[in-house]
């Protein structure tokens, strides 16, 4: 049975879709991200970049328990392990094609943007370059579906589940509009086709009677960017431009 370590968050959503939607059995493992769970000896021999989601696969390659982190790569592996969602082999190339384009591109910018629309909203650069990317994103992705029931050929497969892990959460990217995919209606309608389905269903309701921690207080800032978030632009500024001792300047 699969391990899989899991934070309510974009990210493992596409793995508990796949899971749920191919029927793969998992025995799920909470990890307070809050509480800076992730950065325990146990989970960073799981995952030593200290993110979720991760698995573990006890009958992996050889028969030998192996583990598997970041969100994307867990797809392709249980896809590639299932036989399934990978579409035609004809297309391949354009499934990784997608599935990077989430991984390095939709699902960054979107995860900069809410973090410092939320964190550091005096930064109005910055605010504004991830809120800015984060829609072009969107329009890529919107241009792309149109006239399409898929990302690849007409065919469900783990691009479309890496992409509905981060526009579910499109009210929080592109805060500010009671319908943020108005602007985007191919994105919209692609969203709503996957979103019926019964795995997205369940696939939100993954760890819902486990207690995550979710105040937003200094341990959980500490847990999460391993550093107080700076709360003055005055701050901002001293903490990144005050010459270290070594330094010449």
């Amino acid at each position: 049975m699969i391990r899989f370590y899991f934070h309510p968050s974009p990210n493992p959503a596409k793995v508990a879709l796949l899971l749920e939607k191919a029927g793969i059995a998992y025995e799920l493992v909470p990890v307070d991200t809050s509480k800076g769970e992730q950065h325990l000896p146990a989970f960073r021999a799981i995952n030593p970049n200290g993110k979720v989601p991760a698995i573990v696969d006890p009958e992996g390659p050889g028969g030998k328990a192996t583990r598997v982190f970041d969100s994307n790569a867990i797809l392709l592996y249980l896809a590639e392990k299932s036989g399934r969602f990978l579409g035609d082999p004809e297309y391949r190339p354009e499934l990784l094609s997608w599935l990077f384009f989430v991984a390095s591109g939709l699902g960054p910018f979107s995860g900069q943007a809410v973090h410092f629309e939320r964190m550091a909203p005096e930064l109005k650069y910055a605010v504004n370059r991830y809120r800015r990317e984060a829609e072009r994103h969107y329009e890529v992705l919107d241009s792309h579906l149109a006239g399409r029931r898929f990302i690849v050929a007409d065919e469900y497969t783990i691009a479309d589940m890496a992409a509905w892990g981060w526009i579910e959460r499109a009210r929080v990217v592109l805060s500010g509009s009671d319908d943020p995919l108005a602007a985007y209606p191919n994105i919209k309608a692609w969203f709503a086709g996957i979103d019926a389905r019964p795995a997205a269903q369940r696939a939100r309701t993954v760890g819902g009677d486990h207690p995550f921690k979710a105040i937003n207080d200094e341990e959980t800032r500490r847990a999460l960017f391993r550093r107080i978030i700076p709360r003055t632009h005055e701050e901002t500024a001293r903490r990144w431009h005050t010459p270290s001792p070594r330094s010449p300047c």
